[in-house]
């Protein structure tokens, strides 16, 4: 119990009055060592639909950015459909972007830029979005990050995509220092898998030429089965 953080959460401007968000924004002040998470420019017609709720505003960032609510312990989900000065302000205030790839395919809302984000200098997490996604899986997940990368031209390697579930989302939750890696001193939060849960991923990991090869087939197919460990802080459960 001693590990839970608390998370300030406007589920998104669209349903937050302006002191509501005000409100938030102050307790962020007061408690600055706090995550605030929220949603971002998911669909076209959600940006439209903030554009008048909140007329006064710059875009979608700027509701949050006004009250408070934009700062580098930020998480923003989706961040699909995003202008050049909001690109600018997460980079500047080192926010994360969070990619929810089951939720923007679920509901048809478009393709993240990976690619342009990484070279772009920003921070990146991998999550599920469960709200508007599919699945609960992180095997999914990473699954759906790829195949929405091969649309943009722009395939995700296996490496790539285990640093997305891991360390990645680590840095966008500011807490690399504690989780995401295989490391001395670290809370040691582990998901063994067997790259040979199923037949069909069991034939594709015999053919592999590499070690990457044989996770991708895992990645890419693998469900419960392929969980055959899990420990946490160091306990296996």
């Amino acid at each position: 119990m001693d590990r839970i953080e608390y998370a300030i959460t406007p589920r998104f401007s669209p349903t937050s009055t302006p002191d509501q968000l005000a409100a938030l924004g102050a307790l962020w002040a007061e408690h600055p060592d706090c995550l605030m998470q929220t949603h971002l420019s998911e669909q076209l017609d959600e940006i439209e639909w903030v554009r008048s709720l909140f007329p006064q505003a710059r875009d979608y960032l700027d509701t949050y950015e006004e009250h408070g609510l934009l700062g580098a312990r930020g998480l923003y989900g989706h961040a699909i459909h995003l202008e050049e000065r909001e690109r600018h302000r997460l980079r500047e205030h080192g926010a994360a972007l969070v990619h929810c790839p089951t939720s923007n395919t679920f509901i048809g809302s478009g393709l993240f830029d990976m690619a342009g984000h990484v070279a772009g200098g920003q921070r990146i997490g991998l999550a599920t979005d469960t709200g508007g996604g599919s699945s609960f899986s992180m095997l999914r997940t990473m699954a759906a990050a790829y195949e929405i990368g091969q649309l943009r031209g722009c395939p995700l390697h296996a490496a790539q995509l285990l640093w997305l579930a891991t360390q990645g989302s680590a840095t966008a939750l500011r807490m690399q220092d504690k989780i995401g890696n295989v490391a001395a001193g670290m809370e040691a939060d582990l998901v063994v898998l067997d790259l040979a849960s199923t037949p069909a991923i069991a034939q594709r990991t015999d053919r592999a030429e590499d070690l990457w090869e044989a996770v991708f087939a895992t990645l890419m197919m693998g469900d419960d089965r392929a969980i055959c460990e899990v420990w946490i802080n160091g306990q296996r459960c």
